[in-house]
């Protein structure tokens, strides 16, 4: 078992409860009124008065969306607007559709892109939700816990390379494999002659085209605009939300409770070592990341078309989409990505930063037995396939064919001069093959059902609704 870098050593953590989060969340606006019906009769007579009936209750945990500024209605109209693609046919909205917490609508690992739409890209694509207070990316982070030590973290994309949201924007937008645009210049161009050229004027003077590159800065300024003002992007509108602010239908079930007990348990599942659930930085609500950076083997994804390039690897820090920290051996950083947010975790249908996986509770099982069975994460060599795997062989991994005898090819999309900076932290902690898990099956349903209660979009159940059969899950 690898030791664990001490700058890396998280403190245990007990559970927080619903006193000391704070929702950021107002009001919201009142609904419409009904008018009141005409008394039928067979003379005509002057219309009485109608008194407006009562305004419909309103749920004073839903977010006020206070006017957007010039900027953001541009980033607004940006956002959705497939022009600003080589194909015409892809927006940001497209990988990052706000019917799906501003992630990806599908179980790709990678989306596809480019001018035919057909280039695969090489990493899973994130949310946006929830990226409002991220700060940029340094090797030495302050740790929003208080407690542990600095670390890398920070920053936007999988491995931080990008400081600010308006920095990321150009990412994508200049891509040969996902919007594909040729230079700045190319952007500012469909912009120009497009229907809101005029609106771009007003927010940012009618000279603003005649430089290309100071035009494209102003128009990733206005995507970044957008996701910070626009409350659609950090709503704080899940269960969990309504629970730590003690506020009407916040109560967990008995299961999610468990699980909140199992996420918090440094001895079981020890989330909340990298997806801290209290407060922020910047004083932001339970955003379950703590921003940092980690090394766990997810194993290689050989459906991603860079993938099969054997030399090819992945190493997050270590490149290949930066250069700062160059993949040589004793460097600590190679194979570290971002710990994302797992508010909304339950409606993604890929994981990781690779998209290996495409189920919730298979990540939780992967977590769970990485090291206690290895061989249905990670493909065997040199044994001999069984015809018909034992009764007990589980059937929730990657790897589902038994073998007898081989050798399993853990951290296989590592390099094996990095794997001492695989992370060693409950509950992958480098325990012995085929021992006991740190998770009971009871521990995993339970976490899995706590996990739902981040799902944005919570509302209450009616007074008069039927209650749940007793036999649901996540409810005893």
């Amino acid at each position: 078992m690898q030791k664990t870098s001490p700058w890396r050593a998280r403190a245990r953590r007990s559970v927080l409860g619903p006193v000391g989060l704070c929702c950021l969340l107002g009001l919201a606006t009142l609904a419409g009124c009904d008018g009141g019906a005409k008394t039928a009769s067979a003379v005509p007579e002057k219309p009485a008065a109608v008194a407006s009936a009562p305004a419909a209750p309103r749920d004073p945990f839903e977010p006020v969306q206070r006017p957007l500024s010039a900027a953001a209605q541009l980033g607004k109209v940006m956002f959705v607007d497939a022009r600003l693609s080589g194909s015409g046919k892809m927006s940001c909205a497209t990988c990052h559709d706000p019917g799906h917490a501003y992630g990806p609508p599908n179980d790709l690992a990678v989306q596809l892109g480019g001018g035919d739409l057909a280039s695969p890209g090489t990493r899973a694509v994130p949310s946006l939700r929830y990226k409002d207070t991220t700060p940029p990316y340094a090797d030495l982070l302050d740790n929003p816990d208080g407690v542990s030590v600095p670390g890398p973290g920070g920053g936007f994309a999988w491995d931080g390379r990008a400081a600010t949201l308006a920095d990321q924007a150009p990412i994508p937008l200049l891509a040969p494999n996902e919007m594909g645009n040729t230079s700045e210049a190319d952007v500012i161009q469909k912009i120009r002659n497009g229907p809101y050229a005029e609106q771009f004027r007003q927010a940012f003077g009618a000279q603003v085209f005649d430089d290309p590159h100071k035009a494209f800065m102003q128009a990733t300024s206005a995507l970044q605009a957008y996701q910070l003002e626009d409350v659609s992007f950090h709503p704080y509108t899940s269960k969990f939300d309504r629970y730590a602010g003690n506020k009407i239908g916040g109560t967990l079930t008995a299961a999610e409770a468990r699980g909140l007990r199992v996420f918090s348990n440094p001895q079981t599942g020890n989330c909340a070592s990298c997806h801290y659930q209290g407060a922020g930085l910047n004083g932001a609500s339970a955003l379950f990341t703590d921003f940092s950076y980690e090394a766990i083997g997810v194993p290689r994804n050989r459906e991603i078309a860079a993938n099969q390039d054997a030399r090819h690897f992945d190493l997050g820090l270590c490149g290949p989409d930066r250069s700062d920290h160059p993949p040589v051996a004793g460097n600590t950083f190679c194979g570290m990505f971002k710990a994302p947010t797992l508010r909304n975790v339950a409606t993604r249908k890929s994981f990781f930063h690779n998209g290996a996986m495409h189920s919730l509770e298979q990540v939780l099982r992967f977590y769970n037995t990485r090291d206690t069975m290895p061989e249905i994460w990670y493909p065997t060599v040199g044994g001999k396939p069984k015809a018909q795997p034992d009764a007990d062989f589980p059937t929730y991994g990657l790897i589902t064919t038994q073998y007898v005898g081989g050798k399993v090819q853990k951290y296989d999309d590592l390099p094996p001069r990095f794997v001492a900076n695989i992370d060693t932290q409950m509950p992958m902690d480098g325990r012995a093959r085929h021992t006991k898990p740190p998770m009971s099956e009871q521990d995993l349903a339970d976490l899995q059902c706590f996990l739902k209660t981040l799902d944005d979009g919570y509302k209450t159940q009616a007074a008069d609704a039927p209650a749940p059969p007793a036999g649901s899950p996540c409810i005893q």
